[in-house]
């Protein structure tokens, strides 16, 4: 196998997850389980390693959960109030958080090397170098009450620490808005792309996404994909305009097919091609990078799974694309045995389960895959 952006994985105080360790993550690995055992968290905490926990990555994580905490402050009390925090969903513990928060830390192993995330919560004041350059620096706790300055995301990574004020911390009667200040420009690791697992995508936010790749070897990848669920579609574009005005239509995804005699939205083959032309678009956009997958088999009936997976399979090896997707459908893990059993040394089944305030990982290889597909053996 060549060499994995990401092999080895250690997440500790993010979540639900006390102390995760993972070891002998493959091209495609497929991480199963019961609920609550922490199988969307691990692909969150991907997303905050690659993109160095920036503000935007923490606000699209709360808010894709609904997770943000809104409060009626003429009703709760402040004695209610006192130590709750925007971020709080975020750190292990929650909703029973101690009175110092626990770093989170990430730390992975791959064919950059050790890297490392750690996120914590902590008061920062502002201060200006000698260059007149604004800077926030953390400060310690006064004995004799809180100190002055703000409270803040103190984040850390390999050769860098960076600072990120928040003034919407629900700390004691302080509601405001979202801002924030940063030392240094940290670029993402590598190209990540997430798919949500609702399987609602709309074609117009897939527009940013199809013009990376229109006239390029990825926009016939596309098209293969397509065929996967209807053999018919002969071509696939997308048409209308991002900005909208009264000659402008918005965007969507169109295609031809040899029974229709002029083109359709894509959404007129069902909400299961879709979700395919989502996943289709994801992977060649993060060429050289990573594919996170949340519910693979949403809007894929169980009929398509196999040829799902081997055109993930296939384009993640040639495009050097590691992907993670989570699943709890049988049909899927199924499926997925079946596929890695044909990609010697691609494919990992990862099966969480929840021990009590522990998560124990049983990594499965392509071969332990193909021996519980012969023998009917349940793994999810």
């Amino acid at each position: 196998m060549t060499s994995l952006h990401i092999t080895d994985l250690s997440i500790k105080g993010f979540r639900g997850i006390r102390d995760l360790s993972i070891s002998g993550l493959g091209r495609v690995t497929l991480i199963t389980g019961r609920n609550n055992t922490g199988k969307s968290s691990v692909l969150e905490a991907v997303q905050l390693y690659v993109n160095h926990a920036t503000i935007a990555t923490v606000n699209g994580i709360l808010t894709s959960r609904e997770e943000y905490i809104n409060l009626d402050f003429e009703e709760v009390g402040v004695s209610e109030m006192e130590g709750v925090l925007l971020i709080s969903p975020l750190f292990h513990g929650f909703p029973q958080l101690p009175e110092n928060f626990e770093p989170m830390a990430i730390t992975t192993t791959g064919k950059s090397g050790d890297k490392f995330l750690s996120l914590s919560v902590g008061w920062v004041s502002e201060e200006r170098d000698p260059r007149g350059n604004l800077r926030l620096v953390p400060k310690r706790s006064q004995t004799d009450g809180e100190p002055e300055g703000s409270v803040g995301i103190l984040v850390e990574t390999e050769g860098h620490r960076v600072h990120k004020l928040l003034l919407d911390f629900l700390w004691p009667l302080r509601p405001t808005r979202m801002v924030h200040s940063q030392l240094g420009s940290l670029r993402q690791r590598m190209p990540t792309v997430y798919v949500v697992p609702y399987g609602n995508e709309k074609t117009s936010e897939l527009g940013a996404f199809w013009d990376e790749i229109v006239l390029t070897d990825e926009e016939r990848e596309v098209l293969c994909a397509l065929q996967v669920i209807a053999p018919e579609i002969s071509a696939v574009s997308m048409v209308g305009s991002s900005t909208f005005g009264s000659r402008n239509r918005p965007r969507k995804a169109v295609v031809r097919a040899t029974t229709i005699p002029h083109p359709v939205p894509l959404r007129t083959f069902g909400e299961g091609l879709n979700r395919l032309f989502t996943l289709a678009l994801a992977l060649v956009n993060a060429r050289g990078g990573l594919l996170l997958v949340d519910e693979f088999e949403n809007g894929l009936h169980y009929s398509v799974q196999v040829d799902v997976w081997r055109m993930i399979f296939r384009l993640a090896k040639r495009l050097d694309v590691q992907v993670f997707a989570t699943t709890h459908s049988r049909d899927a893990v199924r499926a997925f045995q079946e596929t890695a059993a044909e990609s010697p040394e691609e494919g990992v089944l990862l099966r969480l389960t929840r021990v009590g305030e522990d998560i124990v990982p049983t990594v499965a290889n392509e071969e332990e895959l193909a021996v519980a597909t012969r023998h009917d053996i349940e793994v999810r």
